[in-house]
């Protein structure tokens, strides 16, 4: 008899972690003390920072800390509804093509980056060089990519009021 109420209870568990409500959830992890304070300078730099290249550095700057702290990455995933139904997960794409092509600057020669890659790679170092147009997709993107950040910066600090 208790072989079998064991067994019930095991089943019962196990059926309560698979279906259970909670199963697959994700919460929004809140930062810790340094790693919000971080995050609110690298933010307030993005929105200080006049149209430049220096404001494409101040982006990468911003993801980077993202990038390094799994309790704000997790606070972007695509598992969340709130992000999917704000679309976060393209949003921070986005962001982090800028990011992903600064970090490619510095990377090693002769790697093969792909298409894209070397073409966020070209259009930042045209606006690195001062080469500025409107036919530069992350030139004329700026102030979106501005935009961007402010709510990326809003999903990961809830009480940040713009």
């Amino acid at each position: 008899m208790k072989k079998i109420c064991n067994k019930v209870i095991f089943c019962f568990l196990s059926f309560s972690l698979l279906f259970g409500r909670n199963h697959g959830r994700i919460g929004l992890m809140k930062p810790n003390g340094k790693v919000k304070i971080d995050l609110d300078k690298r933010f307030q730099k993005v929105l200080k920072t006049p149209a430049g290249f220096d404001f494409f550095v101040a982006i990468h700057d911003f993801i980077e800390i993202i990038e390094l702290n799994s309790s704000l990455s997790s606070g972007l995933s695509p598992r969340l509804k709130p992000n999917r139904e704000q679309n976060i997960p393209n949003k921070y794409n986005n962001l982090r093509q800028i990011y992903q092509g600064l970090e490619d600057v510095n990377g090693k020669p002769g790697v093969d980056l792909g298409h894209a890659r070397c073409m966020v790679l070209a259009d930042l170092n045209r606006i690195k060089n001062k080469n500025i147009s409107e036919s530069n997709l992350f030139w004329k993107k700026r102030e979106l990519f501005r935009k961007l950040t402010g709510e990326i910066y809003e999903r990961l600090t809830p009480d940040y009021v713009a």
